[in-house]
């Protein structure tokens, strides 16, 4: 069996964060191992206040992981401070993890943001180890500097641009979109887009979304899948997840 490392917060609810990587990776046949980088107080619904686990103690929980265990893809989730993205960085590098993906989590669903001032740069200077960042349209913004991000063209530019920051491919999330939702993925050389249907349902429905998407695309990418039929099947994977959900 394939083996998946989530570097992510905490959430008490399961809905989101470390708990929704774990779940996923079983679903999708992988073992799944787990760092916390932050604690979180929340539900499905609320967001109340996060606790950064310190950066040396995320060190010491990973390096105790790789005494024992061989990597095949990791995923990086909310990180809780700019130290722990130093620290994953240079985990990173000096282990060199292979099939990186990087949920850049900035802010909770109900808008609180999650990283202190410092922390773009910081997940600037990861993406040159990430195989794939996964942005919504706002972290793509704030990454990218592209000031809004309402069309495909504007994702389009925000995904080139993730490219020539270093990351191998960019997925651009187009679920805040208006009308039909497309994620844009881009490989340094083409586009490849990817449609859906908008679903219904409230916030406490669509908590963790980013997190279930990241994480089963790293479970795919342990499995040795292409990049393309990676994302497929994790969008398949989260709609499966979204409709099982009862309506709010």
């Amino acid at each position: 069996m394939k083996t998946a490392l989530a570097i992510a917060g905490s959430d008490p609810s399961g809905g989101a964060g470390l708990q929704r990587d774990l779940a996923t990776f079983r679903d999708l046949g992988v073992r799944g191992l787990s760092v916390a980088a932050a604690l979180t107080a929340q539900n499905s619904t609320v967001f109340r206040s996060a606790l950064p686990v310190p950066a040396r103690f995320v060190s010491r929980q990973a390096a105790a992981l790789l005494e024992e265990f061989e990597i095949h893809a990791v995923k990086v989730g909310m990180a809780g401070s700019p130290e722990n993205l130093r620290a994953i960085r240079a985990l990173i590098k000096r282990r060199s993890l292979t099939n990186v993906v990087l949920d850049p989590v900035l802010r909770s669903t109900s808008g609180k943001a999650l990283l202190a001032s410092g922390g773009l740069a910081e997940i600037r200077s990861l993406l040159a180890s990430t195989e794939v960042v996964t942005p919504n349209l706002d972290e793509a913004a704030a990454i990218t500097g592209v000031r809004r991000i309402s069309r495909v063209e504007e994702m389009e530019l925000a995904a080139r641009r993730l490219f020539e920051m270093g990351a191998r491919h960019a997925l651009v999330k187009g679920g805040h979109l208006e009308g039909e939702p497309v994620d844009v993925l881009f490989d340094g050389r083409s586009f490849h887009y990817f449609r859906g249907r908008r679903l219904k349902g409230g916030r406490g429905r669509f908590h963790g979304t980013g997190c279930i998407l990241s994480s089963a695309l790293a479970a795919g990418l342990a499995k040795g899948k292409g990049i393309e039929k990676a994302v497929a099947e994790a969008r398949a994977y989260l709609v499966k997840v979204l409709r099982d959900r009862p309506l709010d």
